[in-house]
């Protein structure tokens, strides 16, 4: 069993370095990343609560190290029966919006948790502990803070979430570790053979996942840990009472009626290729017996499913609001192709309890389906579309009892148009438990981040769905950033804010709509005072073929102005397919500035200037935009520099450019295509896309379609053209598709063997985001002492030779 643990041991690659030890940045940026975080806040569904989740920020090295399983895509902790544990919740409290009061959850000193789910009345919250054998299940009165395990039971946190309220609000659903299921399989002392697979004529290209099945072993390890009793758990008594027979279910879902429960049970045979939600499995209606009442689907391991497509046959597979025990789905007639030239691409599909008659097609929609909002009135919802072609969605109202006669289009507009964006709807929750829109006769909510040319204005309307006539009843002020969180209990009046300033940390508030007077909820304290002077302002500048750009500059306390500073250009690439919506403004400069794990902008505090999400659209027709991926970026980033000289800003011998994944892509392509920067630094990126030839962030076209175009966005094959210094940072355990340690590692011997200057710095135990308080540090200290070395220190440097 040890044989097949995965520990991560630190690599002593035959690339000029060796293991060194942690180090720390300066005493200033320790602090900061020391003080306590922000707990999580949650309202709870009748919206008269919230809860505050508290957590540590970074758990240590060796809480990361913990041995654990890479099998299945997932990463599966054997003593606990549980995912990997990143964050550690700490502690809970309620707080009642109607009186203030407080209520401290009683949970035992050190334990680490959940995050609670609330009981649809809004009056208890179950969450877990981690034991050393397993994980308990306790349930606690959100009233009084009174806090219980549940006897000896151990939950199986391994496939989707382990535990749900049932609509008593007394009952849990739970799955649970099957009682005396042995031990888990052993590893054989030597293989039984080749680990074989064989194709023949079939077109299966997938993302480059990890974490996968590897041989018959992991196979029966995943099946081992996987494999959980469904049992119900009555919260008051304690009592356990098991249901079914054990399985590999991925997904379980309570009928409105309480009568059915909903299943995704995975099957054999699994898949070395494709994660473990792509195995065979099926979809099936149980009684609360655990007999299959109906299977809705089966599916055979998905590991042909074209680019951007979908899977042939039942999907999104969901229980109707409103309806006892009704279901619909949606299925493609299109084969699942986007490519596929049809007039419609999909059919709702609908099928009623006692599940013994014939399915029933709703109607056919043009485009892709991208989801329901389910209204408060019986059959009636919103339904969104999706234009791949043209990246657009149109919502629909629709009546499902009559929808060719109902059907009426509500919001037709491109998915990337923020300006336009009408936001999101606001839910509420019925007596039964059941999530449908807040209404008021003709009246529903939508509540959105309100972009602007100026910056974010998040928003609250309500919307008359027969005469599309709008109602603005909360927007944010020019000066601050404020959001609609919740309405309060059942009122439309008053509300539940989060309101922020640059200087004043977020909070939570109640106030009434239409009033300015805000009444505190919390009283979260600034983290890092010694900021308080930082200067934070929204950039706005053009490339040169005319496309609007924009970012929010950073400059240290105390900075006098025209003083030119070393700048870090901290970037991360995005599509578009037209200059108007890649030029719009987002996010606030009102914001309050939270430094937190490996921001770059810690960097403020060492004298530097920081352009914070300088944006670098690559715009064009979706199916062959990144033919100019390089031109884009590098006209991009020299308008970024362009800019911050012209406001005396920057020194432009002294300009840095870094960032993270898709962004490290970009760092490394920046320095090979054109000499604007002093220096990089790219962390986890991917910079060989031979490797990823199935399609990267929006590319749809394969390696073998684009061969020239895969070829050209590849810093690896400019890698003798990057001359000037980059630091390559990597997790070895990266888990995220497409960025393979491996990438890291080729991209530094490419760069040395064409004698450039690289260092490559590998993470033990980390993954795509670095964790653990030493990792975080660490990187924060290689890169301040990689950017003093190579940007701030540049002219010093150049003057001593």
């Amino acid at each position: 069993m040890k044989k097949s643990i995965v520990v991560l041991l630190c690599s002593f690659l035959s690339l000029a370095f060796a293991q060194e030890r942690y180090k720390n940045p300066p005493k200033e940026i320790v602090d900061i990343l020391d003080a306590p975080p922000t707990p999580i806040v949650n309202v709870n569904p009748t919206r008269d609560a919230i809860m505050l989740v508290e957590y540590k920020a970074h758990p240590s090295i060796a809480f990361l190290a913990q041995p654990y399983y890479r099998i299945g895509g997932l990463r599966i902790n054997p003593m606990l029966n549980a995912r990997q544990r990143i964050t550690q919740f700490t502690g809970v409290a309620i707080k009642w919006i109607s009186d203030d009061k407080e209520v401290r959850i009683n949970i035992p000193a050190g334990a680490i948790i959940s995050v609670p789910s609330w009981s649809n009345d809004g009056k208890k919250i179950a969450f877990t502990r981690d034991l050393e054998d397993g994980v308990e299940l306790w349930v606690a009165d959100a009233t009084t803070g009174e806090a219980k395990s549940i006897g000896t039971l151990r939950v199986n946190d391994v496939l989707g979430s382990p535990i749900q309220w049932m609509n008593d609000n007394i009952h849990l659903l739970v799955k649970a570790v099957p009682e005396g299921r042995g031990k888990a399989p052993e590893a054989p002392k030597a293989p039984s053979g080749p680990v074989i697979e064989e194709t023949s004529g079939k077109q299966a290209g997938v993302y480059t996942y990890q974490d996968l099945l590897k041989n018959p072993h992991d196979e029966d390890l995943f099946e081992y840990f996987a494999t959980n009793q469904l049992t119900l758990v009555n919260s008051n008594t304690g009592v356990v009472s098991e249901f079914g027979s054990p399985g590999m279910f991925s997904s379980v879902d309570v009928s409105p009626d309480g009568e059915f429960i909903l299943a995704i049970k995975l099957k054999r045979p699994f898949s070395y290729r494709v994660p473990y939600f792509y195995f065979a499995r099926s979809i099936d209606v149980m009684d609360m017996k655990g007999g299959v009442v109906k299977t809705v689907a089966e599916f055979s391991v998905s590991d042909a499913i074209p680019t951007q497509g979908v899977v042939t046959g039942p999907r999104n597979v969901n229980w109707q609001p409103l309806h006892d025990a009704t279901l619909v789905w949606v299925e493609a007639l299109d084969g699942g192709d986007p490519k596929a030239k049809v007039s419609h691409r999909d059919q709702l599909m609908t099928l009623s309890a006692p599940f013994n008659g014939s399915v029933r097609a709703i109607t056919k929609l043009e485009h892709r389906y991208a989801g329901f909002e389910w209204m408060s009135e019986k059959d009636v919802a919103l339904l969104t579309e999706y234009n791949r072609d043209r990246r657009w969605r149109t919502t629909h109202l629709i009546n499902l009892s009559k929808p060719e006669k109902s059907k009426r289009t509500i919001f037709d507009l491109s998915v990337q148009d923020s300006y336009k964006d009408p936001g999101n709807p606001v839910y509420s929750i019925t007596k039964d438990g059941e999530w449908v829109l807040a209404q008021d006769g003709d009246w529903i909510y939508f509540t959105g981040r309100g972009a602007t040319e100026q910056g974010d204005r998040p928003f609250l309307d309500k919307l008359n769905i027969n005469t599309l006539a709008k109602e603005r009843l909360f927007h944010c002020d020019e000066t601050s950033l404020e959001s609609f969180v919740a309405f309060v209990g059942n009122s439309r009046t008053s509300i539940v804010t989060r309101y922020e300033t640059k200087t004043v940390p977020p909070n939570w508030y109640r106030r009434a709509i239409g009033s300015d007077k805000r009444e505190a909820l919390t009283d979260f304290k600034d983290p890092a005072p010694q900021l308080t002077g930082m200067h934070k302002e929204l950039v706005k500048y053009s490339r040169m073929d005319g496309v609007p750009l924009s970012g929010t500059l950073y400059l240290p306390p105390g900075y006098k102005k025209g003083e030119r500073l070393p700048l870090l250009v901290w970037a991360y690439p995005l599509e578009y397919t037209d200059a108007s919506t890649a030029g719009q403004v987002r996010g606030s400069p009102n914001s309050f500035t939270f430094l937190r794990g490996t921001s770059p902008l810690f960097f403020v505090t060492q004298g530097y200037a920081v352009l914070m999400d300088a944006t670098m659209p690559v715009v064009g027709d979706p199916e062959t935009m990144n033919n100019t991926y390089v031109e884009q970026i590098v006209s991009a980033a020299k308008a970024a520099i362009d800019k911050m000289d012209e406001m005396g800003i920057a020194d432009k011998s002294r300009v840095l450019v870094s960032g993270h994944s898709y962004g490290a892509f970009m760092t490394a392509n920046l320095l090979a295509h054109s000499d604007l920067f002093a220096t990089g630094i790219a962390r986890s990126g991917a910079y060989n896309r031979t490797l990823t030839p199935f399609g990267f962030q929006s590319e749809r076209r394969s390696f073998w379609e684009a061969t020239d175009t895969y070829m050209k966005v590849s810093p690896f094959t400019y890698a003798h053209k990057v001359n000037e210094p980059i630091l390559l940072i990597h997790g070895e355990a990266d888990n995220n598709s497409g960025t393979y340690p491996i990438q890291s590692e080729r991209m530094y011997q490419a760069i040395k063997g064409n004698g450039g200057t690289a260092r490559l710095v590998m993470l033990p135990y980390e993954s795509h985001g670095y964790a653990a308080r030493e990792s975080v540090l660490h990187v924060l200290a290689e890169m301040l002492e990689w950017a003093d070395k190579y940007a701030k220190n540049r002219k010093m440097q150049a003057g001593m030779k």
